[in-house]
């Protein structure tokens, strides 16, 4: 007996609702840059491919898709540890064991000055000590440690420096919090402001609203697939 046609669309529709959960869980996805903190790397407006299966979490490794352990230089999307229910991009830079330090902004890692050249942005010419009198996010933005990066953790920063909610202020984040890996822009939208609040349905309305009748002027489309490194 032939199946009815209903009955072909619905099955269709669940194997893709499952296979859009697997890839969502295990696999891919997709990450809003909401803020400036790792300009240039990433800007505002940038929506990228997240690697999630990388990190393991997901199936077993195999030649196609191998897990490995996060590196130092890796752009990672990551549960918040002062609030789990935000992700936050930054960069890893201390693994556990590293000792961290940051002398007039440079960053050493285990007692050796670490390159940076090809992603750190700085906006402020100024540098500020580490004295007590300083309010922290002047006392340790540009003079930090030395600092021990403790088991089952790892140490974050963001690429522009100067304007950064990182690990020098909140502290290190658990292994368990990984999300993922950066792996792509994928499209980007220059809305000239940042989104760093958790709007409602009427503001996303109103952000769906202004991207269609900016799609075409506003969009980079010099970004489009450009691998983040």
């Amino acid at each position: 007996m032939r199946r009815s046609t209903t009955r072909d669309y619905l099955e269709a529709l669940l194997v893709a609702v499952i296979l859009a959960t697997f890839a969502r869980t295990y696999v891919l996805q997709v990450f809003k840059i909401p803020s400036g903190s790792m300009e240039d790397t990433l800007l505002v407006g940038d929506h990228i491919l997240v690697n999630k299966f990388i990190y393991s979490g997901g199936p077993e490794p195999s030649r196609w898709a191998p897990h490995r352990d996060v590196r130092r230089g890796d752009v990672v999307v990551f549960k918040w540890p002062l609030d789990p229910g935000r992700d936050f991009i930054k960069r890893c830079v201390g693994l556990p064991g590293d000792r961290i330090e940051l002398t007039d902004k440079m960053l050493f890692v285990n007692g050796q000055a670490v390159d940076e050249s090809a992603y750190a942005h700085f906006t402020d010419d100024r540098t500020f000590p580490n004295a007590l009198f300083l309010p922290d996010e002047y006392r340790l933005r540009d003079n930090f440690g030395a600092f021990t990066v403790p088991d089952g953790h790892l140490f974050f920063l963001g690429d522009n420096r100067d304007s950064s909610d990182d690990s020098r202020f909140w502290g290190t984040v658990p292994a368990d919090h990984l999300k993922g890996r950066a792996l792509l822009v994928y499209w980007s939208f220059d809305s000239g402001v940042e989104h760093t609040g958790w709007p409602g349905y009427a503001d996303r309305i109103r952000q769906l609203g202004e991207v269609a009748a900016k799609f075409f002027t506003h969009t980079r489309w010099d970004r489009s697939l450009r691998v983040v490194r």
